[in-house]
C-alpha cells in the first residue's frame, strides 16, 4: 500500500509545482507560501476532525513534539525557498534540483537512522544526482 501512497505523493508534488509556478506569477513568493500553508492547515485539521483523531493530541510526548516541530520548520523553509526558486526559475529545472532532497534524505537516513545503503539505493542516488546536475546546464 505504501507504494500507492508514494506514487500519489509524487503525482500531487508534480501538480504542486505546476500550480505553484502559475500561482506565484503575480504575488510575492512568501505570500503565496503563506496562502498555500493556510490551505494545508485547514485541509489536514479537517481530516483529523473527520477521523476523530483530535483527542490523541494529549498523548503526544515531548520527544515527538520536538521532532514534529523541527519537521514543520524544515518543511516551511523548504516551501519558502521552493516558491522563491519557482518564481524566477523554470519549473522543469527547479523541480529536478529540488529532488536532490531524495539523495540528501538517503544520506541522512544512512547516517542518523542507520538505514542500510544497498548497491541499488546507492546507484539510484547517483543517478538522481547526475540527472539533477544535468538539469542545471542549459
Amino acid at each position: 500500500m505504501w507504494k500507492i501512497y508514494a506514487i500519489l505523493s509524487a503525482l500531487f508534488a508534480a501538480l504542486t509545482a505546476i500550480f505553484a509556478k502559475i500561482g506565484v506569477r503575480d504575488v510575492p513568493s512568501n505570500l503565496a507560501t503563506a496562502i498555500r500553508t493556510t490551505i494545508i492547515l485547514l485541509l489536514t485539521w479537517g481530516i483529523v476532525f473527520f477521523a476523530r483523531q483530535q483527542s490523541m493530541i494529549k498523548d503526544i510526548n515531548r520527544h515527538t513534539w520536538l521532532f514534529l516541530i523541527l519537521s514543520g520548520i524544515a518543511t516551511g523553509l523548504s516551501w519558502l525557498f521552493y516558491f522563491k526558486a519557482l518564481q524566477s526559475g523554470e519549473v522543469s529545472r527547479v523541480a529536478p534540483i529540488d529532488k536532490l532532497s531524495v539523495v540528501i534524505t538517503i544520506l541522512l537516513a544512512f547516517v542518523f537512522l542507520k538505514e542500510p545503503a544497498s548497491p541499488k539505493v546507492i546507484i539510484g542516488a547517483v543517478l538522481i544526482t547526475a540527472g539533477s546536475l544535468f538539469m542545471l546546464w542549459k
